[in-house]
């Protein structure tokens, strides 16, 4: 079983900000542009209005995930930035990101999540739906995008 690591992480780090430009690379391969344009101000992530964790495999940085405080309700989290480096796919690192940030959501209150993600990214949609997320009406920076799928669960 491969150990992981979750560390919280201040969101404009060297480490977070590598995390960041890959996923946002990844994003522009499957969709196009600049990969996500939704506005996103780094003090989104500081607690306790957010969270933003790395996760490390062999003391390397393997991959990603924030949450912020939903503007319109304070009580929703908004799941933001979660990748995980291509040669770390498919050892339950994604899982134990989203367990992370999950815990870290409901540590701070938040009552529910909710995340914006798009058919380009079926494994994601997959870890969701296994994960216990149900299909949202959709919200945020991509509504009424027609690839767009936006996810929630309780907490």
């Amino acid at each position: 079983m491969t150990e992981i690591d979750i560390r919280l992480t201040r969101y404009g780090s060297r480490v977070a900000s590598e995390l960041t430009a890959s996923a946002l690379a990844d994003l522009s391969e499957r969709y196009g542009g600049e990969g996500d344009s939704t506005p996103i101000e780094p003090g989104e992530f500081d607690p306790p209005a957010g969270a933003f964790l790395v996760a490390y495999v062999d003391h390397a940085p393997a991959g990603c995930v924030g949450f912020r405080t939903f503007v319109e309700d304070e009580t929703t989290a908004e799941l933001k930035r979660m990748y995980v480096a291509p040669q770390y796919r498919g050892v339950g690192v994604a899982k134990a990101l989203l367990q992370a940030v999950e815990d870290a959501a409901r540590a701070a209150g938040r009552k529910r999540i909710w995340l914006e993600t798009g058919t380009a990214q079926p494994e994601a949609i997959g870890l969701y739906e296994r994960s216990g997320y149900a299909r949202i009406e959709d919200f945020g920076h991509y509504k009424g995008y027609p690839d767009v799928r936006s996810f929630g669960r309780d907490l």
